[in-house]
């Protein structure tokens, strides 16, 4: 539902219409619409994590790291456009819907884990910052993602 008509589209009666089940099944597990933007977050944080643990290459130490994450992160921003917006929608949400913000924080932490085996906790944090940044820019100005770029910029941050 909030990838066709976004967060301002979604309620308990626009998912059980959508679902074409009763209203009461949705409410019986949801009872708040925080608690349905929280399941459909959880479920959207999933996405780039997946694509992360998909990439053997990421925890392997002969790797080049910045390479990988700058392809890791095309091929991301290459696939279903839809799907990268809603977990942006939902993740920015959190700004204003404080339910929202421990799984918000769970995405950056999962990933920040991952990396974490490639480099120091600290780097991992800031290679997702970076990573965030350059998804927001790319889906906010529409501009194609520039592989070389961002393979340039986490280098830095990697001291390479």
């Amino acid at each position: 539902m909030v990838g066709h008509k976004g967060i301002a589209g979604l309620s308990h009666r626009t998912v059980a219409a959508e679902a074409d089940v009763p209203l009461g099944s949705t409410t019986y597990h949801f009872a708040t619409l925080d608690e349905l933007l929280v399941a459909a977050l959880r479920q959207t944080n999933e996405g780039f994590a997946k694509v992360v643990a998909a990439h053997p290459a990421l925890a392997d130490p002969r790797a080049d790291l910045p390479a990988e994450l700058a392809r890791v992160l095309g091929e991301w921003l290459a696939g279903d456009r839809t799907g990268v917006e809603l977990e942006y929608e939902l993740y920015l949400a959190a700004l204003r819907r404080p339910a929202l913000r421990p799984v918000a924080a769970e995405w950056a932490e999962g990933v920040a884990d991952l990396l974490s085996c490639r480099t120091d906790p600290v780097t991992a944090r800031a290679l997702v910052a970076l990573l965030d940044g350059i998804c927001l820019q790319v889906l906010l100005t529409g501009a194609p993602y520039d592989e070389e770029y961002a393979r340039d910029v986490l280098g830095r941050v990697l001291g390479r």
